[in-house]
């Protein structure tokens, strides 16, 4: 069965003027291709955006859609750097949360969305993480801040060392055939 391939379009300037650059999975620099990224449009499929190579700094989750402005909608800092594209998770979804970080203290799995953890689950925190399938969005729950993309594999970090040491009230969310 053949899916339909992931497409984004970056645009040096705002309301998709100026140079263009097509992109159909992960880039890690974008500056071989476009000098600033301004705005976007997905074709289809989902990707997480970086505000610096190397997928580092903020990220910010983008499905099918047009981002005229994205750097005043989302209140990026700068323009995008780099992109990572969501490869689609077909079958369930699992995932750990650890109330300490490296996995200590309280733990609870999780296998669908969750608005506020520390209410649904009564954590006084929620430190680090494990995702045993699919990918999951991590967000600050009333806030208009960056997204935080995570998916299973060997690599499993507290959230202190994805930039993310006191925040709290995060929910997760199952990336799904939203796309």
């Amino acid at each position: 069965l053949m899916s339909r391939g992931s497409l984004i379009i970056f645009y040096e300037d705002r309301n998709f003027q100026g140079r263009s650059y097509e992109c159909m999975s992960d880039c890690p620099d974008m500056s071989s291709y476009l000098s600033r990224c301004q705005s976007c449009r997905v074709e289809s499929g989902c990707f997480m955006v970086y505000e610096r190579p190397n997928f580092m700094g903020n990220q910010f989750f983008m499905r099918r859609g047009e981002y005229s402005d994205y750097m005043s909608m989302m209140g990026m800092s700068s323009g995008i750097r780099s992109c990572r594209m969501i490869p689609m998770h077909r079958g369930q979804f699992r995932m750990r949360i650890y109330e300490r970080e490296n996995f200590g203290g309280q733990m609870t799995e999780l296998m669908d969305d969750c608005d506020n953890i520390q209410d649904r689950y009564r954590m006084s925190d929620c430190m680090s993480s494990q995702v045993m399938d699919g990918h999951w969005l991590y967000m600050l729950v009333g806030v208009k801040s960056p997204s935080y993309y995570m998916d299973s594999g060997p690599l499993n970090r507290s959230f202190r060392e994805m930039g993310m040491s006191g925040m709290r009230f995060m929910s997760m969310r199952r990336i799904m055939d939203m796309c």
